[in-house]
């Protein structure tokens, strides 16, 4: 038995249009055998198939009659005979009057059947027809969509609860958080329209398909989703498409999805999971995971701010979550967070310069990107830095990190170039913490700022993002280090790895590196001395201490900076394992 979470499986319409009852029960005893279900999203309508009501109530008994609970759901694909409309992949023109009616006889049927209703992710417009055009007049497509969609909000909520007052309407949010605006997905004024939210946590193969979904997205957007609508996020929904139907791929959205807290597990879809060889894992894993989640507090990281509706350096979080840097991803600014992490997409928020001075007249840390001060470069980060945009470009593997704060110069080299704009600074004014190395220059990877009592650092993100998982570790544990803020630890290690950090002591690293290897966890402070495994009750305890703060050449002071010591820790690719800080 389950105690941390829930499992839900969402069943096509166009299964339950042609299943019969004796196929249906076949598939619940799989189910029961392998992973249990909690509830079942029954779908009322998808593209050409409407289950007609009758056979819909049959089917909810044969769930019920389990103890399985039922809600409808709704994919917003179709045809209006009559009306063709060019339109990516059949959705709704919101628009048409047409099209407007049926989707409103769609949720009224919907509403009468069940006292829930969820919509897939395909409630959206990305119609261009003629009436769209001539309507949009002079908004931006986005503008135009998000109106648009905030009205049809509205106007389905509503009905539904005429039809049924009692009736919880749920809106699930796609993966694709970057063109949610572009597609009218409007979070900022739907969380308040609709009951409760959902989040598509399903990973993508990056490389070979549309979009670049790195995995970690299965844990960011959750995050993301959850600080949206707090206590109203039902879950998140994984699939097995687009995950090159690789099976770890598959557990791992599970994996990382419940790791982020997420109440219920939504598996995506019924039909195609009855007799698979992937649901046996998936069950099997489910216990182990039930075991950990239920000691773990509150997920926490650098906050990093997503404004709604924001725009720019698509992704980059969830590259970045693959080098093993926690985060925690909020659409407003969080004044208690003691790191930050300010990207493109962050400046779209108009304050977000103010909260970036305020945060680090306060004594904070934050690290904003080359995108960052691009965007508000003239705007108020020019007084900021002395860094300068040159429009040039360079590429190497040889770094060199200096710490302002360590007074000790590392080198280390990556086995493949980098790529990465070069920003020009002016030396004392600022200082370069990272440098890569071109023959006999170098240019900087992280230039750090003294502003107020806190600390700016510049991070000059590769041309690439996947060029990330290029950078060194000695590169990438000073980055960690920076996002760390009052954190207790970071990571010393090459990228492929994610941390997941808890406000209860606890902590979980996630292996995706391609053999298996010792991994060295920095432990921050004198509270703690060593790291017990919450599966095996293995201890591992610190083995050495790294060099602390030092004066710089003939300055007058250096800052006091906790003291860090290595755990050093044996992980498997593949594999995950969760600890405690012990003392």
């Amino acid at each position: 038995m389950r105690h941390s979470f829930s499992v839900a499986a969402y069943v096509h319409a166009d299964y339950l249009f042609h299943a019969e009852p004796d196929a249906i029960k076949h598939g619940l005893d799989y189910f029961e055998k392998y992973c249990p279900l909690d509830k079942a999203y029954l779908e009322t309508h998808r593209g050409l198939y409407d289950v007609p009501a009758d056979k819909m109530k049959e089917i909810k008994s044969l769930f019920t009659e389990r103890g399985i609970a039922v809600s409808g759901g709704i994919t917003s694909t179709v045809k209006v005979e009559g009306v063709y409309k060019n339109i990516i992949f059949d959705t709704f023109c919101f628009t048409n009057k047409k099209y407007r009616a049926e989707y409103m006889r769609i949720v009224r049927e919907c509403a009468g059947l069940f006292d829930e209703i969820i919509l897939d992710d395909f409630f959206f417009t990305a119609c261009r027809c003629e009436e769209c055009i001539e309507a949009k007049g002079e908004k931006t497509w986005a503008r135009y969509r998000l109106d648009l969609m905030e009205e049809v909000s509205r106007e389905i909520v509503s009905l539904a609860k005429q039809v049924n007052p009692g009736c919880n309407f749920i809106i699930k949010y796609p993966n694709w958080y970057e063109s949610y605006q572009e597609c009218g997905y409007n979070p900022g004024k739907q969380k308040d329209i609709f009951d409760m939210v959902y989040t598509g946590t399903e990973s993508r193969e990056p490389k070979y398909a549309q979009q670049h979904l790195q995995r970690y997205l299965s844990y960011s957007l959750m995050r993301l989703m959850e600080n949206t609508a707090p206590g109203r996020n039902g879950g998140g929904w994984i699939d097995q498409g687009g995950s090159a139907d690789n099976l770890n791929i598959w557990l791992e959205q599970a994996e990382l999805t419940l790791f982020s807290k997420g109440k219920e597990l939504m598996l995506f879809n019924f039909s195609s999971l009855i007799d698979s060889a992937a649901l046996p894992p998936l069950g099997q894993q489910l216990g182990r995971i039930d075991k950990i989640v239920r000691q773990l507090g509150n997920p926490t990281g650098a906050l990093m701010l997503e404004p709604y509706d924001a725009d720019g350096e698509d992704q980059l979080i969830n590259y970045m979550g693959m080098c093993g840097f926690p985060f925690e991803p909020k659409p407003s600014f969080d004044a208690s967070a003691s790191a930050v992490f300010m990207t493109a997409s962050s400046a779209c928020d108009p304050a977000s310069v103010k909260y970036l001075k305020d945060h680090l007249s306060a004594g904070g840390t934050a690290v904003i990107t080359a995108g960052f001060l691009r965007a508000h470069y003239d705007t108020g980060m020019r007084d900021m830095t002395s860094a300068r945009f040159t429009g040039r470009y360079v590429t190497g593997k040889e770094y060199w990190v200096d710490s302002y704060y360590g007074n000790h110069k590392t080198y280390c080299y990556g086995a493949e170039a980098v790529g990465i704009e070069l920003l020009e600074y002016k030396t004392n004014a600022s200082w370069c913490e990272a440098a890569l190395v071109a023959e006999d220059i170098n240019y900087p990877l992280v230039i750090h700022e003294f502003y107020g009592k806190g600390d700016l650092y510049i991070l000059n993100v590769p041309r690439s993002f996947a060029d990330l998982y290029k950078l060194p570790k000695g590169v990438l544990a000073f980055i960690g280090k920076m996002l760390a803020g009052d954190h207790k630890i970071y990571l010393n290690a090459e990228a492929q790895y994610n941390l997941f950090v808890y406000d209860n002591n606890m902590f979980g690293v996630y292996s995706y590196r391609p053999h298996p290897e010792d991994l060295e966890i920095i432990l921050r402070g004198g509270e703690f001395n060593a790291a017990e495994d919450i599966e095996t009750g293995v201890v591992y305890e610190t083995e050495n201490t790294l060099l602390p703060p030092s004066k710089r050449f003939d300055s007058a002071k250096t800052r006091g900076e906790l003291t860090e010591r290595v755990i050093r820790v044996p992980m498997v690719n593949g594999k995950y394992r969760f600890f405690r800080l012990v003392k």
